[in-house]
């Protein structure tokens, strides 16, 4: 779902991901627990309901999607869009793996070297591609749920 107006609800939530380092990926883990680890957001990218985080291919994670790609984000932002202390947000979605390196220059920015020293060339590299279906928001008192997809 892409929103070209600035005043809807994802569209305010995409600008206020902008200044937020870190999500916390969550993925149904062997057994049926919650596995959850920190993931780079992008912050030079506009969300549109789709996002994309690099990792490697044989972690527990990637292992974890293959057997159920649904995932949550959880977000915290220090900047509210109403005045409020802070915004919280959670989405819910599906995540692919994906090893095309032309698909990983679209989406790669050079602070994931940090992680990644070869670039895209990195061996075992693989990229997520995290579908929203539903975001939830709270920022101070207005919060909502959008339907995405």
């Amino acid at each position: 779902m892409t929103e070209t107006n600035p005043d809807t609800p994802l569209s305010r939530i995409a600008k206020a991901m902008q200044d937020i380092d870190f999500a916390m990926l969550s993925t149904h883990a062997e057994g049926g627990a919650i596995g959850g680890r920190p993931m780079s957001n992008n912050r030079e990218v506009d969300y549109d309901g789709d996002s994309y985080y690099f990792t490697w291919e044989d972690c527990r994670m990637v292992n974890d999607i293959k057997r159920d790609p649904q995932i949550g984000l959880s977000l915290q932002g220090k900047t509210s869009l109403f005045g409020a202390p802070g915004i919280f947000i959670a989405v819910e979605g599906t995540a692919d793996i994906v090893r095309d390196k032309a698909q990983f220059e679209k989406h790669w920015s050079k602070d994931l070297e940090r992680w990644f020293e070869q670039g895209i060339d990195t061996e075992g590299l693989v990229m997520l591609h995290v579908r929203a279906t539903r975001v939830a928001y709270w920022d101070g008192e207005d919060e909502g749920d959008i339907v995405v997809g």
